[in-house]
């Protein structure tokens, strides 16, 4: 009776991890792939993008360029919210009403707002984010992106997955 209560292989595997192979990604390149039925953006951050991503002009149209409140998990907690500054995955999903941010990831006088400088912009209300899924202030979104659990193994990412001898859960971020 207690074994009828445990969930089935099928529900256990849509919530295992998923792998993903960066070697494929050119820089400046982003591929989605989805976990736990959710999209997850994993892009290859050229050196240009990373120079932006610290830039005082970006940081200061930021409204948690620190990542203070609890979006990723600890060792994603720095300035490229990632574990390798190169590679980048966020749960592309907008923190207002989780609409699904398009990418633009070149700086640009017009698209798709004025003085853009490359990120993340969810076209149904505003939302800006940069590269880093670091939200601007002034939008409607509250939050950044949030950071899944996820490890590197060479040049695989296994998003589900913390990095050994760390545990944290996915549940604790405030919002997607």
């Amino acid at each position: 009776m207690i074994s009828q209560m445990e969930p089935d292989a099928s529900t256990l595997a849509a919530g295992g991890p998923v792998e993903f192979d960066a070697s494929k990604l050119q820089p400046g390149q982003q591929a989605v792939v989805r976990w736990r039925s959710r999209p997850v953006f994993i892009l290859n951050r050229p050196p240009a993008a990373l120079k932006m991503l610290q830039s005082a002009d970006l940081v200061a149209r930021l409204s948690d360029p620190h990542s203070n409140e609890p979006q990723q998990p600890p060792y994603a907690t720095n300035w490229h919210r990632s574990i390798e500054p190169k590679y980048s995955v966020l749960v592309g999903i907008c923190t207002h009403l989780g609409c699904i941010p398009l990418f633009y990831p070149n700086p640009s006088a017009q698209v798709p707002a004025a003085n853009w400088l490359g990120g993340y912009f969810c076209p149904c209300h505003g939302s800006k984010y940069d590269l880093a899924g670091r939200v601007y202030a002034g939008v409607p979104a509250p939050y950044n992106l949030p950071v899944p659990p996820y490890r590197l193994i060479n040049d695989m990412i296994r998003i589900g997955e913390n990095p050994p001898n760390v545990a944290w859960n996915f549940d604790s971020i405030l919002q997607i």
